[in-house]
């Protein structure tokens, strides 16, 4: 499952490979739930080939590609979708949901063995309906920065566990177990401390956690836990970087102490005894 920090990788790649190119074709390989408002599987390309990409943004954690006739082509890879550039005579791997083929340098191909990505063609102006108000999106620690005094703000209100709170899509955009259990362990607390408990030296290091974590990832195209690739079909480079996620039993990568492991929310949670 791709987090925030291997979505904005993909994002700033995907606006330099394919910013500026003019699309040809949309082909959806998979069902036609894949393109929901559209009348068949046909009609995305009729209404965009010819038009070109302008720039790719991202709305919490979906991908908008605008196109130049006021409308935005929206990526939604769900829990298992992946992005992928090839050349029109790659082969076409088995999960490949939609194509979009360009007038000059190859494809962007959308892969999802469980068929949950969507395509969506909204028009600009109609983006507030097609998104969660950033009020309900939660914030998000690249395109929204705020100050840790809001954020502790934000964090006082909830009477909830913490690494349940980090994982709310509501409080905070697209973190997983990986990045919630390194962000923790940075700022030395327990995954069921409760938020509102919280005092404010304990908010600040959760919050410059935050910050740090999810950057520092970014800078290294984030992890490759899963399978996880690029838009190339590389991996990311942080797995070295994890302190704990995934090291069960190993000394965390700081040298404090032995990483353990507990159930928190349905999931493996990492963390170290001297997380308080």
């Amino acid at each position: 499952m791709l987090e925030l920090p291997e979505l904005e990788t993909a994002r700033r790649d995907l606006d330099r490979e394919i910013g500026g190119l003019k699309i040809k074709q949309i082909e959806v390989m998979g069902p036609k739930r894949v393109i929901p408002g559209q009348p068949n599987k046909t009609s995305l390309t009729k209404a965009l080939a010819g038009l070109k990409i302008s720039s790719v943004k991202r709305v919490g954690m979906s991908l908008c590609l605008e196109v130049g006739n006021g409308q935005i082509l929206t990526i939604d890879l769900g829990s298992g979708g992946s992005l992928r550039r090839a050349s029109n005579k790659d082969e076409v791997d088995g999960s490949t949901q939609l194509v979009i083929g360009f007038t000059q340098k190859g494809q962007l191909r959308l892969l999802d063995s469980d068929k949950e990505l969507t395509v969506t063609l909204v028009d600009s102006d109609a983006t507030d309906d097609s998104f969660p108000e950033p009020a309900r999106r939660g914030f998000d620690p690249i395109e929204e920065p705020i100050s840790w005094i809001d954020f502790g703000r934000r964090l006082l209100m909830h009477d909830t566990k913490l690494r349940k709170l980090l994982m709310d899509s509501s409080f905070i955009v697209g973190l997983g177990p990986v990045y919630t259990d390194e962000i923790l362990h940075s700022a030395l607390l327990r995954h069921d401390r409760i938020a509102s408990r919280l005092i404010t030296q304990e908010i600040r290091r959760l919050y410059r956690a935050i910050v740090e974590t999810v950057h520092n990832a970014v800078k290294h195209r984030g992890v490759s836990i899963g399978g996880v690739c690029d838009i190339f079909g590389q991996p990311g480079g942080y797995d070295e970087y994890l302190e704990v996620f995934g090291r069960a039993g190993e000394r965390s990568r700081n040298g404090r102490g032995n990483v353990q492991t507990a159930r928190a929310g349905g999931s493996t949670h990492y963390y170290c005894d001297y997380q308080v």
